[in-house]
């Protein structure tokens, strides 16, 4: 019986000896990974065309957009920009809508950053 007690005593006891120490960890979250959009070149494309395009799916100024298209005429790719892989694909398949939908070839992808 006394046997008993002792031991009762010390799993008792051990709960009130512990102590703890409250840490403030952050989990540590990774970046997503970013995905460059490309817009390529091709010889029926109007160069208005793209610059349109850039402006409206990607918010670039008039300049900004025409430098870009200018990089796509001269080099044959150009990237408009970089993304989370969700905007990406978005952005991909918005341009290549609206590119169908009035009947231009004009191709753009995205690739891993």
């Amino acid at each position: 019986m006394l046997a008993e007690f002792y031991m009762m005593a010390d799993k008792e006891g051990d709960d009130d000896n512990d102590v703890g120490v409250v840490l403030d960890v952050k989990p540590k979250t990774k970046r997503p990974p970013m995905y460059k959009v490309l817009i390529l070149n091709d010889d029926f494309t109007p160069m208005e065309f793209v610059v349109h395009v850039l402006e409206k799916f990607f918010g670039l100024s008039h300049a900004q957009a025409f430098e870009i298209m200018l990089t796509v005429h001269k080099k044959g790719v150009a990237v408009v920009g970089v993304f989370s892989h969700e905007i990406a694909e978005t952005k991909v398949a918005q341009v290549m809508d609206f590119a169908q939908r009035h009947q231009h070839p004009l191709q753009c992808t995205m690739e891993k950053e």
